[in-house]
């Protein structure tokens, strides 16, 4: 593939645009992901390669949810990058151009998801330029960012959610999340007492629906959790029915999160402005890559809501860090299998990596073994 990783061999402003390579895998997870909508036992994740006229190339990768969302994406990427092919790599003024360019087809969706691909890869590319982290290109620190363990505790027994959980408190996790949306609210209460049980106290325990209940079985779910000790409440109903997330906020003691599916800031802006959430959790690739979280952080602080982020772990530790409202980073280790250094995990904290760029770099063998042609 033409273009190395080197680190400093360009100023961040001096670099062009020159091809993309887009490389759909798909990579066994460790425990399977059971949720009110699906069970995921493999990650379906395209593997970004922004290559620079001056021999850089950033990465990023997107967790696609099914294969056929990664050729989709994979798909408009390389059509947004043949149209400003030889452009300066501004990744800001990329998003203003591409985003027009793109109006008619709509920026949301797989087309949303391609943008931001492509930010994070031209973030990554301009830190190494610069010798620095993402992190510090962005004005933070490279540190140690607070993780939850999103790792599994998918819809199952009671005893077997409670082994998962302990099980997930290895490398020293503080904090782990439960799927929830049986049938009954019974089992539902059943699950997360048994899990309740076997954590130590200090633990903090959120619980996520996926969006299974409507809004009367939300109310009485919630209010049954509000005796649990429960963190938070994790969209439990549909993600844009501002009115009806208004309600849970105002009815529930527990607080309410929600955020992975925000369709850029714009999206975030209208649920906090009306109420719908006491929490955020923007998915990087969803809100707009680099460009869209700095611009969905700055919300959150002029509103004073703590911000959380949503799978990406490795780059979004160090979106985190420049979060001024950070809360929790969710931990996901689906990447692990096909990066040369995984990020490391220590006291339940995901650490930045002080080395150039986002710190992604494959494992060009194992992304052989999981390729999807």
């Amino acid at each position: 593939m033409p273009g190395n990783d080197k680190a400093g061999g360009a100023g961040s402003d001096d670099l062009t645009i020159r091809d993309v390579r887009a490389r759909l895998v798909e990579v066994p997870m460790r425990f399977a992901l059971g949720t009110s909508a699906d069970v995921v036992r493999v990650a379906p994740l395209l593997l970004v390669d922004l290559q620079t006229e001056e021999g850089i190339t950033g990465h990023s990768y997107l967790f696609c949810y099914r294969r056929s969302g990664g050729r989709a994406i994979a798909a408009v990427l390389n059509d947004a990058v043949d149209s400003v092919r030889g452009a300066p790599l501004d990744p800001i003024q990329l998003s203003i151009v591409l985003g027009r360019r793109m109006a008619l087809l709509g920026v949301v969706g797989v087309v949303r998801m391609a943008l931001a691909a492509l930010d994070m890869a031209g973030w990554d590319a301009r830190a190494k330029a610069a010798g620095l982290p993402l992190a510090k290109l962005l004005g933070a620190a490279p540190r140690p960012i607070r993780a939850y363990n999103s790792c599994g505790l998918g819809l199952m027994k009671p005893e077997a959610a409670a082994d998962e959980a302990e099980a997930l408190l290895e490398g020293g996790f503080r904090a782990v999340k439960l799927r929830l949306g049986y049938p009954t609210i019974d089992e539902d209460l059943a699950v997360t007492r048994a899990v309740r049980r076997r954590l130590p106290d200090e633990i903090a325990l959120m619980v996520d629906y996926n969006q299974a209940l409507t809004v009367n079985q939300a109310l009485d779910r919630g209010r049954a959790l509000d005796r649990e000790g429960i963190a938070w409440i994790e969209e439990p109903i549909r993600h844009d029915d501002w009115a009806g997330n208004r309600a849970l906020v105002r009815a529930l003691r527990t607080p309410l999160q929600i955020g992975e599916n925000f369709d850029g800031p714009q999206a975030m802006e209208v649920a906090v402005s009306r109420g719908a959430t006491d929490l955020v959790m923007p998915d990087a690739a969803r809100i707009g890559g680099v460009t869209g979280w700095q611009q969905a952080a700055a919300i959150a602080a002029v509103h004073g809501i703590e911000m959380s982020s949503h799978l990406l772990p490795e780059i979004s530790a160090h979106l985190m860090a420049a979060t001024p409202t950070a809360h929790w980073l969710e931990y996901v280790d689906w990447a692990n299998g096909i990066l040369a250094e995984p990020f490391e995990v220590v006291d339940g904290n995901v650490v930045v990596p002080h080395r150039p760029g986002c710190g992604l770099s494959w494992d060009e063998d194992a992304v052989a073994r999981h390729l999807i042609e």
